[in-house]
């Protein structure tokens, strides 16, 4: 049976094998290269000989801990206000530099909440890392219905017969094959804090109202305005992969609902959903992979700013990698970027997957 399957694919298995070579030089073996650099303090140029140091690099980037602090009181046991009224409590750094708490050296604050008059302080060993990992979810989690949602309800619409849909479908196509380092220098000009267009038309629209808004250079609007600007850009890509599935439903399946007086909303529920099932399918996992994978619109726009509050794992990987010249660094975040994606994706087969 192996002879009679060789001998038959064999020009298969010829034109095939130059892909594998591929697939296996740029992909499977830079990642265990990556797995094995984890492990090790390699840098890009060091007088150091490369040491093994085991999970080490996991550690550093993943330890967090969430303390408890207590308000700072006066000799009668008061609790210390400043002149705002603001309760005062001990620098976290008494903490993690005390040698009372080892567990807790070189950790740094990332955020905290109030708990009564207790304030709870989260900390990491890498904010920084800690940074880009929620604002690469946050990312995901918005890209992913704006994309696939705007990329559908933009196929429903041009999938029709109509004099000129040609057009249209240029025009949301268009954003798709123009560079993304374009794209995202364009955009800057827009979000552009003094004399943006964004700012100016909605200036207008508000009569001299609207205060300008320095979208990049905001902490609260620069994720949010990197979001928008990447929904934009690549949902016309999307909705090609949609309409190619809508156009795969046999047109008996929309007559027979028709026939049986079923709504818009029945037909696109009970019709035109379960033909697009493989579909969005693949339209979730291209866009968790692409989202993950987020790094010119951040390298060109804000550079990972302001305050990192743009960082992303993809960023900082190579940031770290060949910026600081931290191979063992880039190589962790790769890592911990891969099993993250895999396990995403895993997940959404498994939820979208064919019931009986």
């Amino acid at each position: 049976m192996a002879s009679k399957l060789t001998t038959s694919n064999r020009a298969g298995w010829g034109f095939a094998l130059p892909g594998f070579a591929l697939i296996a030089t740029f992909i499977i073996l830079p990642f265990f290269l990556a797995f094995l650099f984890s492990l090790t303090n390699q840098r890009l140029i060091s007088p150091n000989p490369t040491e093994f140091i085991g999970l080490k690099n996991y550690r550093d980037l993943l330890s967090v801990a969430v303390l408890t602090i207590e308000p700072e009181r006066d000799a009668a046991g008061e609790i210390v206000r400043d002149d705002a009224g603001e309760i005062q409590y001990p620098r976290v750094r008494t903490i993690t530099r005390s040698g009372d708490f080892p567990q807790y050296k070189g950790m740094r604050e990332w955020f905290r909440w109030q708990s009564g008059d207790d304030a709870k302080v989260v900390i990491a060993k890498d904010v920084v890392f800690m940074k880009a990992l929620r604002n690469t979810l946050i990312f995901v989690l918005f890209i992913v219905p704006l994309q696939g949602g705007g990329a559908l309800l933009l196929a429903l619409l041009i999938n029709q017969k109509l004099r000129g849909i040609n057009i249209f479908r240029t025009v949301y196509f268009m954003p798709v094959v123009i560079s993304i380092v374009v794209v995202s220098l364009l955009w800057r000009f827009i979000y552009d804090g003094n004399d943006g267009l964004l700012n100016n038309i909605l200036n207008a629209l508000s009569f001299g109202l609207f205060e300008p808004v320095d979208w990049l250079g905001n902490t609260d609007t620069a994720l949010g305005s990197i979001i928008a600007m990447s929904a934009w850009q690549a949902v016309g890509f999307h909705m090609v992969i949609w309409l190619s599935g809508l156009q795969t439903i046999s047109p008996t399946f929309y007559e027979v609902a028709a026939i049986e007086g079923a709504s818009k909303w029945q037909t696109f529920r009970f019709v035109t959903w379960p033909g697009l099932r493989n579909t969005a399918v693949l339209v979730l996992i291209v866009i968790t992979m692409q989202a993950f994978a987020l790094f010119a619109q951040i390298d060109v726009m804000t550079n990972g700013g302001p305050l990192d509050a743009t960082q992303t794992l993809v960023f900082q990987t190579v940031e770290r990698g060949y910026g600081k010249q931290d191979i063992s660094g880039g190589s962790t975040i790769s890592v911990i970027l891969f099993l993250i994606v895999l396990a995403i994706s895993l997940v959404q087969r498994y939820l979208t997957r064919e019931r009986d």
